[in-house]
């Protein structure tokens, strides 16, 4: 089949293009399928017009348009429309259902119930989007919280097939009146790829190899800071020589409420922070780390979501100590893979990881079966798999 993926936004900075979309086409192409990516690059608006190969997958950035809202709206769907039905594909799978492709996966559905020959369309939803969701966690204004919540109901219920990223979003499918056969259970996955350069980053940092490292990938929004300073403080009571080692960005200055509690507290010395970096050296960073702190409150914006960043750190064989909240219960086996905490008990994961951080065997043992559970049961390859079997259905190939 020849298909089309449009993407909510550009391929940098954000993650779900490369994290989510790219291994999906890759691993489609393996099953023979020709996949293209359309993409409007708001987000790395160099971008504008070009065409980049990333993995054998082209990702065709549209141009951008002008400037203004409800104007850029209508200009980059329309082009978003146009870009996808220029490759005359057999089927279009919509990420994310909301914004601009939002806009052009409604008017692919408008004009196919207006008697036009378009090909079936495909939405996929990694977030609780619209009410109640992720609008609640942007400064979006009143219009563009209505058309959202309403691009998120409609674009699900009159898809002919709705992938979801985790169990929560599978269960809200269901409330919307989606039949379960319209419904694939499509979590983040990982290609099993090698474990990155930890030694190096760590002589970068001026980290001594013997050193005990706390790592902390995060984009810090899905949990309360004040919980993550009191873990940060009692880990560091309990292992003094340990290094807290920070990759990531947040979005409200989290990172200076964090500088700001390691002085008052104490633990300031011990602090690294990595800042954003870039998606080629995150897996040596990675590797730098001899334990992952995962915080995650019981949201309903987390409960729904399925944390990428969380497949990366048992990719690489760190062992997790991470909230029992949504999507992380499926990817570790408590005891065995990881650890599992009560949603906001700061000192179960402060313990938790400490007892990691001082056994080092016991704590390599750990990532090692979090790496083996993960490639196991979350492969892109066997869920490409499942996603072929699910176009052929949807496109009535089957």
């Amino acid at each position: 089949m020849k298909i089309v993926f449009i993407a909510p936004f550009g391929i940098r900075p954000k993650g779900t293009v490369i994290a989510r979309m790219i291994p999906l086409a890759a691993g489609l192409h393996c099953l023979g399928h020709e996949v293209t990516i359309v993409a409007p690059p708001y987000t790395n608006p160099e971008d504008s017009g070009k065409t980049e190969t990333v993995r054998g997958v082209p990702v065709k950035n549209i141009s951008l348009g002008p400037s203004g809202k409800i104007l850029s709206a209508l200009v980059l769907s329309h082009r978003l429309y146009r870009a996808a039905m220029a490759e005359q594909p057999d089927l279009v799978h919509l990420f994310k259902p909301k914004g601009y492709g939002g806009l052009a996966a409604c008017a692919q559905i408008l004009f196919r119930r207006l008697g036009r020959r378009l090909p079936p369309l495909v939405v996929d939803t990694d977030d609780w989007e619209g009410a109640g969701g992720m609008n609640e966690l942007h400064a979006y204004g009143a219009a563009e919280k209505t058309v959202f919540s309403l691009q998120d109901r409609w674009l699900q219920r009159w898809a002919d097939g709705v992938t979801v990223a985790s169990r929560t979003l599978q269960a809200r499918a269901c409330d919307l009146g989606i039949l379960p056969e319209k419904v694939l259970y499509l979590p983040n996955c990982v290609d099993d790829t090698a474990a990155g350069d930890g030694r190096k980053i760590r002589q970068r940092l001026g980290i001594a190899a013997e050193t005990p490292v706390a790592l902390l990938y995060t984009r810090f929004f899905e949990f309360d800071q004040q919980r993550l300073h009191r873990v940060l403080d009692e880990i560091h009571r309990q292992i003094p020589g340990v290094r807290f080692l920070v990759v990531g960005k947040g979005r409200s200055g989290e990172e200076e409420q964090l500088l700001r509690a390691a002085e008052d507290l104490g633990f300031a010395p011990a602090l690294v922070m990595a800042g954003w970096v870039e998606p080629a050296a995150i897996p040596d960073y990675l590797a730098a780390g001899d334990v992952a702190l995962y915080p995650f409150d019981d949201t309903l914006v987390n409960r729904a979501k399925c944390p990428a960043k969380l497949t990366e750190l048992l990719r690489a064989g760190v062992p997790v100590v991470g909230d029992r909240v949504g999507q992380i219960a499926e990817y570790i086996e408590p005891g065995s893979s990881g650890v599992l905490c009560d949603p906001g008990n700061w000192r179960e994961m402060a313990d938790g990881a400490a007892r990691l951080l001082a056994d080092s065997e016991k704590g390599r043992a750990v990532g090692d079966a979090g790496r083996c559970y993960l490639l196991e049961n979350f492969n892109w390859t066997a869920y490409a798999a499942k996603l072929h079997d699910f176009y052929a259905e949807r496109a009535g190939l089957s």
